[in-house]
C-alpha cells in the first residue's frame, strides 16, 4: 500500500486504522476502506518472531496481559474495546494472551470474547494456578474452573502463579502436558524476593516458561535469570514491560530520540518493548493491553 508513490509509514497505517474502526462505528466506509484495513493488515503480518525452545514453534515477540484490565463486567460497554482487542489480535499478527484466576473477571471475559469471537485456534492461550499455596487438590479444582472460564478444553501454557505451591504442583502440570491436557507449562513471579527460589527450580526443575517482571527500569533478572533460563532451554515471559506505568512518568513528553526514530519506533510503549524483547533470552513481552489504539501501538514493537 503506497501514498503518494511511497509506501505506507507504520504511523499513517495506524491513523488509517483508526479512521476506518471509526467507521465501521458510524456505518460510513470510505470507497477504499477495504484496501486500507488489507494494507494495515499486511504491515503487522511481519512480527518477529521468536522459538519456545522446548518445542521449536515461534510465537511474535508482543502479546498481550490482562491483569484489571479485563477484571469488568458484562456489559458492551465494558467489553466493547476488550473485544476488539481479542478480535484484530490475530488479524495484526499477534497470538499469545496471558490471563489468571486471580485476575478477578479476567479468564470469565477471555473465556466469552474469544468463544464469540470464533479466533480460539489462533491464540496461544496461557493461564496460571496459584491455589496449589492451599493444597493439590484446591489447585486441581481451580485447573477446572479455568477450563470452564475460558471455554476450552486445553492449556496452550499454564504457569504455577508467583510460586504458589510450585513444588507440589508442577508434578501435575508435568502429568498433565504428558496426558496430552496442556501443551506447556511454567512458572511466574513479580517478586525480586523470589529470584533465588527461581533460579534453584531452573536449575532442577523441568519446565517449557518462566514468566518475570523485566523493564527498561528494572532489570533485576539480567544478572542471573535471564541468562541462565536461555542456559536451561526455557522460554520467557516478560510482565510489567512498562514498569506499572513508571517508564512512561520518566519520559513523560520528551521527543523520541532521532536513532529510534530510524529504528521504526514512534512512541515510547515501543521504545520500552523493543528494549524488552531484544534481549536474547526474552521470548515475548505481554504489556497489558485494553483497547485497539494500545494493540497497534504495542505491536509495531514487533515490526
Amino acid at each position: 500500500m503506497t501514498v503518494d508513490g511511497r509506501p505506507l509509514t507504520r504511523r499513517e497505517a495506524i491513523r488509517i486504522g483508526v479512521g476506518v474502526g471509526a467507521g465501521l462505528a458510524l456505518g460510513q466506509l470510505p470507497l477504499d476502506a477495504a484496501e486500507a484495513r488489507s494494507g494495515e493488515r499486511a504491515l503487522y503480518q511481519g512480527l518477529i518472531t521468536k522459538p519456545i525452545p522446548s518445542s521449536g514453534e515461534r510465537i511474535p515477540v508482543v502479546g498481550i496481559g490482562t491483569a484489571r484490565r479485563y477484571d469488568v463486567g458484562a456489559s458492551d460497554g465494558e467489553r466493547a474495546p476488550l473485544r476488539e482487542v481479542i478480535r484484530n489480535l490475530p488479524d495484526l499478527g499477534g497470538q499469545l494472551v496471558d490471563t489468571a484466576p486471580g485476575y478477578g473477571q479476567a479468564e470469565t471475559v477471555v473465556g466469552e470474547l474469544i468463544a464469540e469471537e470464533g479466533n480460539r485456534d489462533q491464540i496461544f492461550l496461557a493461564t496460571k494456578v496459584g491455589a496449589g499455596r492451599r493444597s493439590v487438590e484446591a489447585a486441581r479444582e481451580e485447573i477446572e474452573r479455568s477450563r470452564e472460564r475460558l471455554r476450552s478444553d486445553r492449556f496452550d501454557l499454564l504457569q504455577v502463579h508467583n510460586l504458589g505451591g510450585v513444588n507440589e504442583v508442577l508434578p501435575i502440570l508435568h502429568e498433565m502436558k504428558q496426558d496430552g491436557q496442556i501443551h506447556c507449562y511454567g512458572i511466574t513471579t513479580t517478586s525480586a524476593r523470589a529470584y533465588d527460589q527461581v533460579v534453584r527450580l531452573l536449575r532442577s526443575e523441568e519446565m517449557d516458561f518462566l514468566q518475570v517482571d523485566y523493564a527498561i527500569d528494572n532489570r533485576g533478572v539480567e544478572e542471573r535469570i535471564l541468562p541462565l533460563a536461555a542456559d536451561q532451554g526455557v522460554a520467557v515471559l516478560t510482565a510489567l514491560p512498562f514498569g506499572r506505568g513508571r517508564v512512561f512518568g520518566v519520559f513523560e513528553d520528551q521527543p523520541i530520540p532521532e536513532w529510534a526514530a530510524e529504528l521504526g519506533i514512534t512512541s515510547w510503549a515501543q521504545f520500552a518493548l523493543k528494549y524488552n524483547v531484544s534481549h536474547p533470552a526474552v521470548t515475548c513481552a505481554i504489556p497489558g493491553t485494553a483497547t485497539l489504539a494500545y494493540l497497534r501501538d504495542n505491536l509495531g514493537a514487533a515490526t
